[in-house]
């Protein structure tokens, strides 16, 4: 009884070592599937979202996600034109917020 203390037999068993690498594979698509859930794409969710890239950087990105359908605007540094009409005035004040004063 005393000798099946100090006999190590299990330490040198290969099935061991698969079952713990069997455990780090779960781990590991449990994280992925937490990190996909947090997306804000999510490709499982119906939320609309809209992702701003770099923004006010000449490669200025916006991702559109309304429901499933994905729309991607890129910016090429330009300036752009076109007819409008101005809407109103926005101002920042002192503690960083922005106000929006409608015309």
């Amino acid at each position: 009884m005393a000798g099946r203390f100090l006999d190590h037999e299990d330490d040198d068993d290969p099935i061991l070592s698969v079952v713990n690498l069997i455990d780090l594979f779960l781990v590991i698509s449990v994280i992925l599937l937490i990190i996909i859930a947090q997306n804000p794409l999510n490709p499982f969710a119906s939320d609309n979202v809209i992702v701003v890239e770099n923004p006010g950087e000449a490669d200025m990105t916006i991702t559109i996600k309304d429901g499933e359908e994905l729309t991607r605007y890129e910016s090429n540094g330009e300036i752009g034109e076109g007819d409008g009409v101005k809407a109103g005035v926005t101002y920042r004040l002192p503690n960083g917020k922005m106000v929006y004063v409608p015309e």
